[in-house]
């Protein structure tokens, strides 16, 4: 592909002004491609560099790496916080949809112009990657190192660009220019058919949105996530679902407000409530979920009553199995979370006859002392649920060796059975330790495992610094129950929905296929001694029902994710950068043919948590 060429707009007013020396690289370079004659060259009027020639009509800077002198503009917003600069804007626009009118001022100190200065800004463009090239997000363009001039203040600010469903596109992202690694940075903005693209030619301007849903809860680090598509796989809650890998819901944007939260709290705000009038301020891009409206004036949330869910108490002949990850909880922690997580159980979940934990730590918590051991974490938790009104719930673990199972160094998280012994018995083989592997044997012509608590396969390398699974069995009624809890190797390192490589790269999901991999070699093991077997696999899988990770778990049709049962638009147990998913999953066997399951909405969308995740009930009758 030839150079491109910043070229004068047309709308740009006719007056004789100093060429930019960065203009002047552009033409020569124009000269050397042979895009340009000397002759037409030396005759191009002379012209003032514009802010949509700094921005072009892709995601890089055509002239990234050039100084740039008097670029003229309106300051839409200022940030005296964290990345500290401000936004200018160009009023005279070009006819080019695909070029933004705004750009950020990098100051790395408070700056010292205030909203509604006209300025001029010389400076070094630059592309600023938020996160680091590593992180393979796409780049802000930016001026740095400015000399700043204030020509006059209080003007006012050019009419902000409107985002609303109509808007915005369907479609999410263009795939990548194989060319260039599978990047889109090189590719035309074609901001009228994909999201990003839409988003990106509005980069450094004035946006506003009007009143919208929420579908990501406020946190404390004053940010909200709303939708300008509010039937965009809406969920009955008020959510957006997460539902495949080409379904981004490309109406999700993160609001921020540009004020410290010191100055100006943020308002709490869980899903399903509406950021009710206008919002208003620069569209910025962070590593944080990409694309932000950070917020020069901020609507008013309107409370839609969003209430936590409860699920109904299994009948006398079902069986209720239930898993919850509690979020790094340890007997280091206030009296406050495990009183609040122990009302859930009793309250919400309906007392499980079985409840399988995740990221329960060990007694010291993240202090990194050495301990391993969680029986005080444990007791504190289960005599917590007793004062809450629940049963005396009896548990099964094993501890980890020191730092070698991830998670919050020091904190050793392991997941645990929970279970109630006046519904249920768990039979102990003893001999299983952080490193033996529990396997399958015949008795009296079932399937037993070898050790009970066991963990499954703990020397593979697919658990290197990940929690390993814990297999136990119980009986219900006289019927033998298989359980194997997990909690696989989180998303951390993948690159966001946002990333320049699209599709982005989920390297993440390699660790967790061959986890599954093994999980689903037990399940054979178990169902080739005997076919009609109960087995549950069940707890934080970190990953979504339509992955290769489910997809290996369920291998040989031995297991089903009994979140597929429900609709669509109630699969979920997680809210991340708006979008309502499913990390937490309970798959069962073919012989466990009729059960009720439910995904019980009491944490993820809301601003206050006991937990990040929602816990999964299942009932069936063995």
């Amino acid at each position: 592909m030839p150079p491109r060429i910043a070229m004068p707009s047309s709308r740009t007013p006719h007056r004789t002004i100093r060429r930019s020396a960065a203009v002047s690289t552009v033409v020569a370079t124009a000269l050397a491609a042979g895009l340009l004659s000397a002759t037409t060259a030396s005759s191009a009027p002379a012209y003032e560099l514009r802010i949509h020639d700094i921005q072009g009509d892709t995601r890089v800077s055509p002239l990234a790496g050039q100084q740039v002198s008097d670029v003229s503009g309106i300051v839409t917003g200022v940030r005296t916080y964290g990345s500290r600069g401000f936004w200018i804007q160009d009023p005279q626009v070009d006819a080019d949809p695909a070029t933004s009118e705004g750009v950020f001022v990098y100051t790395g100190s408070v700056p010292t112009v205030k909203t509604g200065d006209a300025v001029r800004v010389s400076g070094l463009v630059g592309e600023y990657i938020p996160g680091g090239t590593k992180s393979g997000n796409q780049s802000v363009t930016q001026i740095s190192k400015p000399a700043v001039t204030v020509e006059s203040s209080d003007n006012d600010l050019p009419a902000p660009a409107v985002i609303d469903a109509a808007a915005v596109p369907d479609a999410y992202v263009p795939d990548g220019d194989p060319a260039d690694g599978g990047s889109v940075n090189g590719l035309d903005l074609q901001p009228d058919a994909y999201a990003l693209d839409f988003y990106e030619s509005l980069e450094g301007m004035n946006v506003a949105i009007d009143s919208s849903r929420v579908i990501g809860p406020s946190t404390k680090y004053g940010e909200v996530w709303v939708t300008v598509k509010p039937e965009e796989n809406a969920s009955p809650r008020g959510g957006a679902v997460y539902g495949s890998y080409t379904s981004q819901n490309g109406g999700r944007l993160k609001i921020e407000q540009l004020a410290p939260l010191a100055e100006q709290p943020f308002p709490q705000a869980n899903v399903g409530d509406e950021l009710t009038g206008r919002t208003e301020g620069p569209l910025d891009f962070d590593q944080f979920g990409g694309y932000n409206l950070a917020a020069r004036t901020l609507g008013t949330v309107t409370d839609n009553g969003l209430t936590a869910e409860k699920t109904r108490r299994q009948r006398r002949k079902e069986l209720a199995v239930a898993t919850y990850n509690v979020e790094n909880l340890s007997a280091a922690d206030s009296q406050e979370k495990f009183d609040a997580l122990a009302g859930a159980v009793v309250r919400n979940l309906a007392s499980p006859d079985i409840l399988t934990l995740e990221e329960i730590q060990d007694n010291s918590g993240p202090k990194n002392d050495g301990t391993v051991a969680a029986d005080e974490t444990l007791k504190r938790f289960t005599d917590a649920i007793e004062a809450a009104g629940g049963p005396s719930y009896d548990w099964r673990s094993i501890d980890p060796e020191n730092n070698k199972d991830g998670g919050q160094p020091g904190g050793n998280i392991r997941s645990v059975f929970l279970f109630n012994p006046a519904r249920v018995s768990f039979t102990d083989r003893p001999g299983g330790d952080a490193t033996t592997a529990t396997g399958v044997v015949r008795e009296r012509g079932k399937a037993a495992l070898t050790h009970s608590p066991g963990r499954v396969d703990p020397v593979n390398d697919a658990w290197d610094n990940s929690r390993k699974p814990l297999a136990g069995e119980f009986t219900f009624r006289g019927r033998k129950v298989f359980l194997i809890a997990n909690h696989f190797g989180s998303k951390g390192g993948d690159q966001s929905l946002t990333a320049h490589l699209q599709p982005p790269n989920r390297k993440s999901e390699a660790k967790r296929l061959r986890q599954a991999q093994a999980v689903n070699g037990l399940v054979k093991d178990i169902l080739k001694v005997q076919k009609k077997a109960d087995v549950i696999v069940l707890g934080d899988i970190n990953d979504f029902e339509f992955s290769a990770t489910t997809e290996a778990l369920t291998d040989g049709g031995v297991l089903y994710p009994a979140v597929k049962s429900l609709p669509r638009e109630e699969r979920y147990s997680y809210v991340y950068q708006g979008n309502s998913q499913v990390l937490d999953q309970i798959l069962t066997s073919p012989s466990i043919r009729r059960f009720q399951y439910d995904s019980v909405h009491i944490n993820a969308e809301f601003a206050q948590q006991n937990s990040d995740h929602d816990p999964q009930v299942l009932r069936f009758k063995p």
